[in-house]
């Protein structure tokens, strides 16, 4: 599943792409999206600005109309030059946006722009760069894959349930540190026996945050993360959240100069370039703790059933009231993965 990090470069590459072009064309694989455009057209629009909210990607066009989709487990967003030819399959297609190759006059020039990364993705190659620059050629974007896409207007969205009812956002410019601990802290006082890898990926609490963070964040603090959040210190809170801060901005810093980058490479926490080393815990069941070499266990999680990866060693159990002394166990005989996911 695509976590923040993800959308936030989604959202970048797709506003440099499309902010401050006119609409040329649209089409929709999902009838709700098509009914909205037969009764207000896109075609004309000047998309505004494009935005990551959490784990959500919102596009503005003009006369208040607002795109919002959601990746789910396998949507993507891919950005190609108008007449390009699609690596996915059209029946996989749920949203095409195309834009013409001028701004709209009235609109500031956004070449460097907000958010955002395609993964999978489609990059604009470095030596394009020189030849072909965004404010000559048209482009398209299109939404493959996802389950959830549907138009707003401001309004609607507002009363949406789900998108202004997310958490302070991880990579949010606004964001704070101690943002993020008042975020924990009310959670601990409402909900004091949930376990900590629950919270870290409930989008209410902070929103950004997916099963790859959520695992490596909770062993960077040291937190085990089948703890009850009434056993968390607010130094542990404090130190999750700067954690999350960290990781995140590491793994959505950019090159301005490099055109529309909409993949960056697998993720990192470790620091260390050789993709098998990229990640502390995560997908390494049965392998040797990078810090301690104790073995690396696993273990479901939550009623969405999220694979826990953490170190019974770095992350000590500490039992509530009431609670067993005894730590959680899990899996640790290592199990082949094609490939560590996102």
């Amino acid at each position: 599943m695509p976590e923040g990090d993800t959308i936030y470069r989604t959202a970048r590459a797709l506003e440099k792409a499309l902010a401050g072009r006119v609409v040329t064309g649209f089409e929709a694989g999902l009838a709700k999206l098509a009914s909205v455009h037969d009764d207000t057209p896109l075609v004309g629009r000047v998309v505004e600005r494009v935005e990551a909210r959490g784990k959500w990607c919102v596009i503005f066009f003009s006369g208040d109309l607002i795109l919002v989709s959601h990746m789910l487990m396998s949507g993507s967003w891919h950005i190609y030059r108008t007449g390009e030819r699609w690596r996915l399959p059209r029946r996989a297609m749920r949203v095409v946006v195309r834009v013409g190759a001028s701004r709209d006059p009235t609109s500031q020039n956004r070449d460097v722009g907000h958010p955002g990364s395609m993964e999978p993705a489609h990059a604009m190659k470095p030596h394009e760069r020189g030849t072909r620059t965004l404010a000559t050629e048209g482009f398209e974007a299109v939404l493959f894959n996802a389950q959830v896409a549907e138009f707003h207007t401001a309004r609607s969205l507002q009363r949406s349930s789900q998108v202004p009812k997310l958490g302070p956002d991880v990579l949010a410019g606004e964001f704070s540190v101690e943002a993020g601990v008042r975020a924990l802290e009310a959670r601990a006082a409402t909900h004091p026996e949930d376990e900590v890898g629950v919270v870290l990926l409930n989008q209410r609490v902070m929103a950004g945050l997916g099963n790859v963070y959520k695992s490596e964040v909770a062993f960077a603090a040291g937190v085990n993360p089948f703890r009850q959040m009434r056993t968390v210190t607010a130094r542990e809170m404090e130190k999750m959240v700067e954690v999350a801060e960290r990781y995140m901005r590491a793994n959505v810093a950019a090159d301005v100069e490099a055109g529309i980058v909409t993949y960056s490479g697998p993720r990192r926490t470790t620091g260390a370039m050789d993709r098998g080393d990229r990640v502390w815990v995560y997908g390494r069941q049965g392998q040797e703790c990078r810090r301690c070499g104790s073995l690396v266990e696993m273990r479901k999680q939550g009623v969405q059933v999220r694979s826990t990866y953490w170190c019974p060693v770095c992350q000590p159990w500490v039992a509530a009231e009431g609670q067993s002394a005894e730590r959680p166990v899990g899996g640790a005989v290592r199990v082949a993965r094609r490939k560590v996911g996102c």
